[in-house]
């Protein structure tokens, strides 16, 4: 595949009638064509008045449920009208994704407001379930330039805004100092994956842990936070639509990762949470994301440090991702529901409720005018994460793009790091599937 386009060129191209039985055996919601976003694109609110109640459907990305609950009970006393009903829609995104699907099949229980991750968005936006909130911003005149502009403009394809970042995040290094200082080890983070596999033994040694580094769970989002690795030594899932998860670079990445488990010794595969292992002290280094941090720092017993994302041999700076997620309004509600869930999303990300949230959380405050010094000064990690964003990369298309693939990323991970399969041979294994989902879910909605 040659095709090379950027990812915002890529959605205003795509269409709206991606197979969904394909999807459907990828794991994801489905992109069959609707025609409610395409007469959303127009909507006029003016005279509308909101509705008395919608429900708010989160994972309560970070364990946010708390905040999210606190910042309600703010917007009911300021908007006694509305009521917001927050709805526990599942326990991660997948289940918040097939929940949301499932509502749409059957016309009805839909939410007024979601949360759509980074993967699962766009998806929304390909099958019309989402409407473009740009009507909605002038009405309400919500400040987008105050918000993060790499943030904000995640959700800007095909000349519209179709969300407002909401739980946006970057994996973080956690580190035990205490293993750290016992091992007569630096006070940081490693800069190199180079530099922490000399450091693993020691750390092995001195802190009595069961492992030096727990690598996250697989299930969960192996290939977000596995680009971090690929990268480092120049590979990757893609580059633009060309599927290099086979390549040399790429092979001798997940080479060392699985070496870390099987020939040295000195790493873990978590089986559920890499940071709540981490908490627990079974060993002395994870990556997680920036949500984890606040979690981390109450349960453990020990004193946390954080810091940037290792490089590699290859590249040692822009090899983190971001991720997380926004917040969306369906097409299948009525404007009343609309407006009264913009209402809610202005508020719900103004100023002092987003730094109230990455207090709660550890997540990145995506206003810019949110003032962050009370915060900050009872919990500086935050300032890493927030560091951190300057230094970030956009995700591999193949990754963010191809319907399913985070899934499949994750099996072939799997094989790699808890099966000892071939590295090779499982990524060239992952190249046919990747490339099968482009030929068929992605390539025809692009245009030479």
């Amino acid at each position: 595949m040659t095709f090379t386009l950027d990812r915002r060129f890529f959605l205003t191209l795509a269409g709206a009638g991606t197979g969904a039985a394909a999807l459907a055996a990828c794991g994801g919601p489905s992109t069959a064509p609707g025609t409610a976003a395409t007469a959303a694109a127009d909507i006029d609110f003016s005279g509308v008045k909101p509705a008395a109640s919608i429900d708010f459907w989160s994972n309560h990305p970070g364990k946010s449920q708390e905040v999210e609950k606190s910042i309600i009970e703010k917007f009911h006393a300021k908007f006694p009208e509305i009521k917001v009903n927050l709805v526990t829609a599942g326990a991660n995104y997948e289940e918040i994704a097939q929940k949301f699907q499932t509502a749409q099949a059957a016309k009805s229980g839909l939410p007024s407001l979601v949360v759509l991750s980074d993967v699962w968005w766009f998806r929304y936006y390909l099958n019309e379930s989402i409407i473009p909130i740009d009507p909605l911003v002038r009405q309400l005149d919500i400040k987008l330039d105050d918000f993060r502009t790499s943030l904000v403009d995640d959700y800007k394809y095909d000349g519209k805004q179709w969300a407002l970042p909401y739980g946006r995040s970057t994996p973080l290094f956690y580190y035990n100092k205490d293993h750290f200082a016992a091992a007569g080890l630096p006070d940081r983070a490693p800069a190199t994956w180079q530099e922490f596999a000399g450091w693993a033994p020691k750390l092995k040694a001195a802190s009595g842990a069961q492992y030096a580094f727990m690598h996250p769970a697989l299930a969960g989002y192996a290939g977000w936070t596995l680009q971090n690795n690929l990268w480092g030594e120049g590979g990757s899932w893609s580059k633009g639509w060309d599927i290099t998860c086979d390549s040399a670079e790429s092979v001798a990445a997940l080479q060392a990762a699985q070496d870390s488990v099987y020939k040295d010794g000195w790493a873990g595969v978590s089986s559920k949470e890499s940071a709540d292992d981490f908490a627990a002290g079974l060993a002395s280094a994870t990556l997680s994301s920036t949500g984890s941090l606040i979690g981390i720092l109450k349960s453990a017993k020990f004193n946390v440090g954080v810091g940037f994302l290792p490089g590699g041999s290859k590249e040692q700076t822009g090899v983190c991702p971001t991720g997380g997620a926004g917040l969306g309004i369906p097409s299948g509600v009525t404007k009343e529901e609309q407006l009264a869930a913009a209402m809610f999303l202005q508020f719900m990300t103004e100023p002092e409720n987003t730094a109230a949230f990455s207090a709660a959380t550890g997540y990145m405050p995506t206003r810019v005018s949110a003032d962050m010094t009370a915060v900050l000064a009872k919990t500086p990690q935050i300032k890493t994460a927030m560091d951190q964003l300057a230094v970030t990369r956009v995700q591999d298309n193949a990754r963010a793009f191809l319907p399913g693939a985070d899934q499949e990323m994750a099996k072939a991970a799997a094989k790699i790091l808890t099966q000892q399969g071939d590295v090779k041979a499982t990524m060239t294994e992952l190249k046919a599937t990747l490339e099968g989902i482009y030929t068929k879910d992605v390539k025809p909605k692009l245009k030479a």
